[in-house]
């Protein structure tokens, strides 16, 4: 079997510190190509981990590439404009959280990716776990019957990467996570584009519900962006929801996801935390499971396991493909507008 050709778009702190060795150390992939505007930071990585190709402009490097499937890890605004392109250029795409900035934007690309047989994954790296796959599949075959509620919360310790003061867990990095991407309100800065897209990918990766309409409400940080918020989303089938983040978890804990799930017939749990998942139903057929108290722990590499798998034809799954990404950004391009109109607003 030949190796899965892949190229990185837009490599800054993330793509470099995890995305640049998993594509490296994956046996049956080869990463062939690398784009940085900045040509003396892109000559450094190219440098330092021996990829053979760099281009500071995309379209080059996507013409003049044999590319199997693209990375996408460039700042979120241009998220949209770079899986186009990679789609056209007949890639599968990997588009890091969140997958476009708005909702318009995600439901073009799965389109698109429809039209060209490609794939879209998201990395929301909860989603890769076996036992978030079991809830699933437990939901969909009607374990907890008809959904009526759902409670999905987020917490994590990045009050200082939203407060436009960095990352302190990145001081080691080889780049810093830029303030423009994360923490400006004029370029989808703040804890919901940049951490609850995890919930709400998880979110949707166990609900199959359409969103119809959410009221939300912000706290700001220190560079004007949301640094908190709380929400509550209607479903198309009446079902509700309590949506809530919050950035200001300190530095010592563990990162804080939980989703419940509430029906007819029972009701799910998922904790990261403390790493549980339990099916509690009505009639007492539960469902819990034994797990190990760091199977919770983020999976930043799974993903790229599975891109890999895509593009040799052998993936089983896609537990975060466009429809969910899609739908999670259905959420946030609402959520933002809610924020400013102090209204409910159409998802």
């Amino acid at each position: 079997m030949s190796k899965a050709r892949i190229g990185l778009i837009g490599a800054g702190w993330w793509g470099v510190e995890v995305y640049v060795p998993a594509l490296i150390d994956h046996p049956d992939a080869e990463l062939v190509a690398v784009n940085r505007r900045d040509r003396a930071a892109l000559d450094r990585i190219c440098e330092k981990f021996g990829i053979p190709n760099g281009y500071t402009d995309v379209g080059e490097m996507l013409a003049a590439e044999d590319l199997d499937a693209v990375v996408i890890t460039s700042p979120h605004v241009v998220h949209f404009e770079h899986a186009k392109a990679a789609l056209e250029a007949g890639c599968h795409v990997l588009i890091d959280k969140p997958m476009t900035t708005s909702a318009a934007d995600a439901h073009a690309l799965v389109a698109l990716a429809e039209k060209v047989g490609k794939q879209i994954l998201i990395p929301y790296g909860w989603n890769y776990k076996p036992f978030v796959t079991q809830a699933a599949d437990l939901i969909a075959k009607g374990g907890v019957g008809e959904i009526r509620h759902v409670s999905c919360m987020m917490a994590t310790f990045t009050y200082d990467l939203f407060g436009g003061h960095g990352l302190a867990e990145a001081k080691d990095a080889m780049f810093k996570p830029e303030a423009s991407t994360w923490a400006d309100p004029d370029r989808a800065g703040g804890y919901g584009w940049g951490q609850l897209s995890h919930s709400l990918g998880l979110m949707f990766r166990l609900v199959n519900l359409k969103p119809k309409e959410i009221y939300a409400l912000e706290t700001k940080s220190d560079s004007n962006v949301d640094l908190t918020e709380s929400a509550v989303l209607t479903f198309e089938n009446g079902a509700i929801a309590s949506i809530s983040g919050s950035a200001l978890l300190p530095k010592q804990c563990s990162y804080q996801l939980d989703v419940r799930i509430y029906g007819t017939e029972g009701m799910l749990t998922i904790d990261m935390e403390r790493t549980r998942m339990e099916l509690r139903r009505m009639d007492k057929e539960d469902v819990v499971l034994d797990l190990e108290p760091d199977e919770g722990q983020y999976a930043a590499v799974e993903p790229i396991n599975r891109l890999v798998q895509v593009c040799h034809g052998t993936a089983a799954t896609i537990e975060a493909d466009g429809t969910v990404g899609a739908r999670a950004i259905d959420v946030l391009d609402a959520m933002y507008r809610s924020f400013k109109s102090s209204k409910s607003e159409a998802v």
